[in-house]
C-alpha cells in the first residue's frame, strides 16, 4: 500500500525493539513491569524467531501462513498453553477463554446463538443510550475541563453491559465495578516469575494476592444477578431478553444440555472483565490518536456531521460511518487489545522449513505482527486510510489480528466493533478531546494493552447540549 497522504505522519509511542539479549534476571523484570519492552528488532523483521528461555523452546511467528496453520489448518494440534492458563483463570474461572477440548467445544456452541448478527443488532439502542449518556454527561462540564478518557470509557462499556447482560441493574455501584475490573487487570496482569517457571497454584503469587478483593467483588456481584434473574424467572413473570436471561435459558444445540451456573457466572465475568476492556482500550486509543492528528480528526467529525446530523444514530448509519471504522482498526491494529497469544504444540510439527517440537511453545503476538516491516508500510504511523474498503482487501487476514482466528477467534468481536463505533461518532458529533499538555502517553501490557497512568484530555463543545435530542 502506498501512502498518499499529504499530511504528516504521526507516528504514536511504543517501546524501542532491544538489538541486545538479556539476562534470566532482566528479562524477568521487563517481563514483569511492561512485557512489550521484551520483542527484539528480529521479531518486527523475521517472520520466524525462535530461541531457548526460561519457559522452553519457544517459536514467535509472525509469517501470515504460519499463523494460518497454526491457528485454523492445523489447530487441533495447539492448545492454549499453561502460562496463560495460570494467569487467567484465577479470575475468570473455566469460562469460554480459558477452557480446553471438550469443555471449550460445549461453551462455544451454547454462546454462538447470544452473539449472531441478529442477537447483536438488538443491542443497538442500548449502545446508543450509553453513549448519549456519557456525552451529555460530559457537556455539563465546564469548557476546558480535563477528564480521565481511559477512565470513562471504562464508564460507558460497563452502561452498555449493564444495559445487555443485566438490564434490570447491578446490585452495587457500577462505578465500583470498573475500578474492580482496573485493579484486576493491573495486579493479576503482572506476570509472576512463579508463573513463567511453573510452580504449583498453591505457592502464593503477588498478583493474585492483590487481585484477591476484585475476583470476591466480581463473584458476589454476579451470584447475586444470578440469583435474582433465576428467582424471577421461576416466578414465571416476565424476564428481561439480555444476554443473562439467554445465558440461563442456552442449551447446546447438539446436546439440549445447558450451563451450569459456575459457567454461567464465570463467561459472566469473561464479558465484564476481558469483553468491556477491550472496547473501553479501543476507544481510549482511538480518541488520544484523533487528538494527535487534526486530519483524522477532522475527517471522522465531518462524517459524523454529514451522516448523523442532530438526529438519532439509527443502524443503518453504521455502514456509512467508514472513517470513523478504519480509525478504531488502526488504533487496535497500533494498540492491539490482546497483545500476545500462545500455543502449546501437542505433537512435533513442522511450518516451511521450521520445526516445532511436541511441547514446545508458539507465540503469536498481534502487536509485533501488526508492527511487522515486512508486512505493513509504515507500520509504526497512524493511518486510518489503510482499513478503507479500497485498501482494506490488500491486507493479509493472517496478518491483522486484533480479535484472534479461527476456532477460537473472539466470540464478541461483533459487539464490540459496533460499540466502538457507535460511542466514538457519538462523541465525535458534539465534542473534541485534547492530550493535556506535557503528559507523555505509554503503552503498558496487563493482560490487555492500556495507557498508563490513564488519559487526560481536555474537553471542547462543538455542538451545546440544547441541540442534542435527548434520549
Amino acid at each position: 500500500m502506498s501512502d498518499t497522504l499529504e499530511t504528516p505522519l504521526f507516528r504514536p509511542p511504543h517501546p524501542k525493539p532491544r538489538t541486545e539479549l538479556l539476562g534470566m534476571v532482566a528479562f524477568l523484570r521487563m517481563v514483569r513491569e511492561n512485557p512489550l519492552n521484551m520483542w527484539m528488532e528480529a521479531h518486527f523483521e523475521e517472520p520466524f524467531v525462535t530461541g531457548d528461555g526460561a519457559m522452553g523452546r519457544m517459536t514467535v511467528v509472525s509469517d501470515p501462513a504460519a499463523i494460518r496453520h497454526i491457528l485454523v489448518d492445523n489447530a487441533t494440534n495447539y492448545r492454549k498453553d499453561d502460562l496463560q492458563i495460570r494467569i487467567l483463570a484465577p479470575g475468570l474461572g473455566r469460562g469460554l477463554v480459558t477452557a480446553e477440548g471438550d469443555e471449550w467445544r460445549l461453551q462455544r456452541r451454547t454462546l454462538a446463538p447470544l452473539f449472531t448478527p441478529r442477537t447483536v443488532a438488538s443491542f443497538f439502542p442500548a449502545m446508543v443510550e450509553a453513549a448519549d449518556r456519557l456525552v451529555r454527561r460530559w457537556q455539563r462540564r465546564p469548557e476546558g475541563r480535563v477528564v480521565d478518557a481511559a477512565l470513562d470509557m471504562t464508564r460507558v462499556t460497563l452502561d452498555v453491559l449493564e444495559r445487555t447482560i443485566f438490564t434490570q441493574g447491578v446490585p452495587k455501584d457500577p462505578d465500583a465495578l470498573g475500578r474492580a475490573i482496573t485493579r484486576y487487570f493491573n495486579s493479576i496482569g503482572r506476570v509472576d516469575p512463579l508463573d513463567i517457571f511453573g510452580f504449583p497454584d498453591w505457592v502464593p503469587r503477588i498478583g493474585r494476592l492483590l487481585a484477591r478483593p476484585s475476583i470476591q467483588f466480581f463473584e458476589e456481584t454476579v451470584n447475586a444477578l444470578i440469583e435474582a434473574r433465576k428467582a424471577l424467572l421461576a416466578s414465571g413473570e416476565p424476564a428481561p431478553r439480555d444476554l443473562l436471561t439467554l445465558l440461563l435459558e442456552a442449551a447446546d444445540p447438539e446436546t439440549g444440555k445447558g450451563l451450569s451456573d459456575i459457567e454461567v457466572r464465570t463467561n459472566i465475568v469473561t464479558f465484564i472483565g476481558a469483553g468491556h476492556e477491550t472496547t473501553a482500550n479501543a476507544l481510549s486509543w482511538s480518541l488520544y490518536l484523533l487528538s494527535q492528528d487534526e486530519h483524522a480528526r477532522t475527517r471522522v467529525e465531518q462524517e459524523a456531521d454529514e451522516v448523523l446530523g442532530q438526529g438519532t444514530i439509527e443502524p443503518h448509519h453504521l455502514e456509512r460511518l467508514v472513517y470513523t471504522r478504519a480509525v478504531i482498526d488502526e488504533a487496535i491494529r497500533l494498540y492491539p487489545p490482546a497483545p500476545y497469544m500462545s500455543r502449546t504444540a501437542i505433537a512435533d510439527d513442522r511450518i516451511g522449513d521450521v520445526d516445532i517440537p511436541a511441547g514446545s511453545m508458539v507465540a503469536i503476538s498481534p502487536y509485533v505482527l501488526h508492527r511487522h516491516r515486512r508486512l505493513w508500510d509504515e507500520p509504526n504511523a497512524f493511518r486510518p486510510e489503510r482499513f478503507l474498503p479500497e485498501n482494506r482487501k490488500q491486507i493479509d487476514r493472517f496478518a491483522y489480528l486484533p480479535f484472534g482466528a479461527g476456532p477460537r477467534v473472539c466470540i464478541g468481536a461483533s459487539f464490540s466493533l459496533q460499540e466502538a463505533v457507535i460511542v466514538l461518532a457519538t462523541i465525535a458529533r458534539s465534542l473534541r478531546l485534547d492530550l493535556v499538555e506535557g503528559h507523555a502517553v505509554e503503552p503498558v501490557q496487563r493482560i490487555t494493552l492500556r495507557p498508563r497512568g490513564g488519559l487526560p484530555m481536555r474537553l471542547t463543545q462543538r455542538v451545546r447540549k440544547e441541540a442534542l435530542v435527548e434520549a
